[in-house]
């Protein structure tokens, strides 16, 4: 496997300085099962805790990322984000409003946008298909360290379109052969080679304090928010309603 070597940020005296870090695991759609390797991954990681609040299977992804941003907030000190599959995007618009917060991704077979739309799934391709997640999901690279593990095979996303989100979100791509899903359909129950990678990726970070390289990490709030404007997008639709701002 690729040895990881981060950059160095200039010190943080913030308020999660110090702290010993906490591992939010993120599902997918219809959530991670005990067979799963994200269920393994928080029987071997004693500071693994899953995000609650989140309907595992309806997918809208305002809601979503507005759990994994209140767990963050909730969370004293450095956070991972450990997610699959939808989690992956949810997670991806949290850090990119949390960066002071984050110390860094291991998204795993992040779906494809193009495969959901602001309020469920869609079809690619339909002509009467509503307007896909892309459009809404954070394009510039992100402030923490990050990895994309993508498979070859994947049915929820091309591999050059996991690549593609990897190359945007400024993300090592760790393409691992055909895998299918990363998922249990897949063989991946215990999956020790993942926990390596969240272990490198980790090493590689360690000595660096969590938020963007080269400047005091800014949190973003209000309107500007990759999440705020999710929402506004979300209530836009005219089919949801209820979405906090």
């Amino acid at each position: 496997m690729t040895t990881l070597h981060a950059p160095r940020r200039p010190s943080d005296d913030g308020p999660a300085a110090g702290r010993q870090p906490t591992i939010l695991i993120v599902p997918g759609f219809h959530g991670s099962g005990p067979a799963h390797w994200q269920s393994w991954f928080e029987g071997q990681l004693p500071e693994a805790r899953r995000v609650a609040g989140i309907d595992w299977e309806t997918p809208i992804l305002a809601r979503w990322a507005g759990a994994v941003r209140d767990a963050i907030d909730r969370t004293p000190g450095p956070v991972w984000l450990v997610a699959h599959s939808f989690g992956c995007l949810a997670s991806v618009v949290a850090a990119a409003d949390r960066p002071e917060r984050v110390a860094g991704l291991m998204l795993v077979a992040p779906a494809d946008p193009e495969r959901f739309s602001l309020t469920g799934l869609r079809v690619p391709g339909d002509p009467h298909a509503p307007q896909s997640l892309a459009r809404w999901i954070p394009d510039t690279p992100l402030a923490p360290p990050s990895i994309v593990v993508a498979s070859s095979d994947d049915p929820w996303v091309p591999l050059p379109t996991a690549a593609h989100w990897a190359e945007r979100w400024g993300s090592r791509l760790d393409e691992i052969g055909a895998a299918g899903h990363i998922n249990v359909d897949s063989g991946h129950g215990p999956w020790p080679e993942g926990l390596e990678r969240l272990r490198a990726l980790q090493a590689a970070a360690g000595s660096l304090p969590p938020g963007p390289l080269g400047g005091k990490p800014r949190n973003r709030r209000g309107r500007h928010g990759a999440l705020a404007r999710l929402r506004h997008g979300t209530r836009s639709d005219g089919r949801l309603f209820e979405l906090r701002g």
